[in-house]
C-alpha cells in the first residue's frame, strides 16, 4: 500500500503567504504531499500548487496581486470588495478548471450561510470554491455556487483535515493566525479583526489535536490580514519555521547526512 500524506492550509490573509515558504521547505527536504486542503489564502495556495504551481511560481503570482484594486470606492450593499475581480485574479492563475484536472487531489473548505455550516468542495468547478472561501464576511459579496451562498470557509472550519484524514494515512496542519493573547485591541479594524480570529480559533484548536505534525510559522502574527506587500517577509517565515519543524522531527538522523542529502529525506 503507498503511503499518502495530507496537508491543510488554514485562512490568514496575507499570513497564509507563510504556506508558500512552507511547501518549498518541505520539497527541499523531498516531502510532497498526496492531498491538499485550504480554507480562504489556503486554499489559494493550495489550489495553485495542486495545480502544479512551484512554490517560486505561487510567490510570483500573489505578490502581482493589487488588493487595492478589489476595493470599490461607492457604498456597496453586500461588500467592500469587488468579488468579480478576485474570480478574474484568481481564475487567471490557475490552469485547472476543475478539481478533476489538478495535478493534486484538492479540497476546498467554505462556510454556507443557507445551511449554516462548512461545506466541502472536491469536485466539479474550481474556481468558485477557491474564490468562496477567500470572501471574507462584510468585506466580499458572498459566492453563489448551486443555489446557496458561501463565504469565507474560515468562519466554520479554518483547518479542513476532515477529507485528508479518510485519504491519507498522515496529515500535516500548518496554522498561521495569533491566538494567543492580545493587549492592543482599540479601534473598530482591530476589534473586528480579533473577534474573527477568536471565532476562527475555535474551528482549529481541536482539529490541530488531530493533525500528525503541526508547523504555525509564529513570525507572521505581527503582520496585518492585508500585509500582502510583505509577501517576501512572510514567505522566509513559513519556510524559516518549516525548516526547523522538519529538523526537529529529523533530530535522530545525523543531520550533516541529512543536510548533504535533503532531496532524499522523506516523511
Amino acid at each position: 500500500m503507498n503511503f499518502r500524506l495530507g496537508i491543510a492550509l488554514s485562512g490568514g490573509g496575507a499570513r497564509g503567504i507563510a504556506h508558500i515558504g512552507v511547501l518549498k521547505a518541505l520539497e527541499v527536504y523531498g516531502i510532497k504531499p498526496d492531498a491538499i486542503s485550504g480554507t480562504s489564502m489556503g486554499a489559494v495556495v493550495g489550489a495553485l500548487y495542486a495545480d502544479g504551481k512551484t512554490p517560486e511560481m505561487i510567490l510570483e503570482i500573489v505578490k502581482r496581486y493589487k488588493l487595492s484594486s478589489f476595493f470599490r470606492w461607492n457604498l456597496p450593499r453586500s461588500g467592500l470588495m469587488d468579488t468579480h475581480k478576485l474570480y478574474n485574479t484568481i481564475g487567471n492563475s490557475l490552469t485547472a478548471k476543475s478539481f478533476e484536472s489538478l495535478e493534486l487531489e484538492f479540497h476546498v473548505s467554505t462556510s454556507n450561510l443557507n445551511s449554516g455550516d462548512y461545506t466541502i468542495f472536491n469536485s466539479g468547478d474550481l474556481l468558485a470554491p477557491v474564490v468562496a472561501s477567500t470572501c471574507i464576511p462584510m468585506l466580499f459579496k458572498p459566492m453563489g455556487i448551486n443555489g446557496d451562498a458561501h463565504i469565507d470557509g474560515g468562519l466554520l472550519n479554518n483547518l479542513p483535515i476532515e477529507p485528508l484524514k479518510k485519504s491519507c494515512d498522515r496529515v500535516i496542519g500548518v496554522h498561521v493566525n495569533r491566538n494567543g493573547r492580545l493587549d492592543d485591541v482599540k479601534g473598530m479594524w482591530k476589534i473586528a479583526d480579533r473577534s474573527f480570529r477568536i471565532a476562527i480559533w475555535q474551528t482549529v484548536k481541536e482539529r490541530l489535536s488531530e493533525c500528525d505534525f503541526v508547523i504555525e510559522p509564529t513570525g507572521v502574527y505581527d503582520y496585518g490580514t492585508f500585509a500582502f506587500d510583505k509577501a517576501d517577509k512572510l514567505y522566509a517565515n513559513g519556510y524559516a519555521q518549516a525548516e526547523k519543524e522538519i529538523l526537529k522531527l529529523l533530530g535522530s538522523f545525523n543531520l550533516k547526512k541529512v543536510m548533504e542529502n535533503k532531496n532524499k529525506v522523506s516523511f
